[in-house]
């Protein structure tokens, strides 16, 4: 019915105002329907070239940040007096580990039953575990080359050390502490050596 109803007034219209008000009418009514759907399309099309600027202008405005830092980075690495602030402060955490570890050859002789190899040997470990992630905490808080100083550390020192603590518990000829600490410091040179060329690299 409704469509019916449509076409009679459709007819009416064309009787009462003319076939060519009515073609100029649908023309009218065609044609603003075209203009704002090209409008929304232009402007649709104008935001997204907008928004894609706005996007690649961000990453770009990231990605220079990031090189400006890594070469702020490199740049204060590659200032000597960097270099020797960080062998001085290394050297002081370096040197406190030593006598560290010195006291830990004391503590287990008197503290542990040193026939106990395995037990012994595992106590040296976790104490000696306990002083290297103690320093490479401390050591987080600075960076050189844009790293922190704890990556140019290495597990592998631990087992060095323990050793060297080993060696010193059951020495043959018994207990000397000066003997215990060159040997200490001897193992604590080779490690700063490793450290140093590691920075290098």
């Amino acid at each position: 019915m409704n469509e019916i109803e449509n076409v009679t007034k459709v007819a009416h219209g064309i009787g009462d105002l003319g076939m060519m008000a009515m073609a100029a009418a649908f023309f009218l009514v065609l044609a603003a329907a075209l203009m704002w759907s090209c409008f929304a399309w232009f402007k649709n099309l104008i935001n997204g070239m907008i928004e894609s600027n706005n996007k690649a202008m961000s990453e770009l405005l990231a990605e220079t940040r990031a090189q400006n830092t890594a070469l702020t980075d490199i740049a204060e690495g590659l200032r000597p007096e960097t270099q020797l602030r960080i062998r001085n402060l290394t050297g002081f955490a370096f040197d406190l580990a030593i006598e560290k570890v010195c006291r830990l050859i004391k503590r287990v002789r008197t503290e542990n039953h040193v026939a106990d190899h395995e037990a012994t040997a595992a106590k040296i470990r976790k104490s000696l575990r306990v002083i290297h992630e103690d320093r490479n905490s401390k050591f987080d808080t600075f960076t050189y080359k844009g790293k922190p100083l704890s990556s140019y550390c290495s597990d592998e020192w631990v087992e060095q050390l323990a050793k060297v603590v080993e060696s010193e518990i059951y020495h043959v000829d018994g207990e000397n502490n000066s003997r215990a600490f060159s040997n200490v410091s001897l193992a604590y040179d080779n490690i700063k050596t490793e450290f140093y060329a590691k920075m290098k690299d």
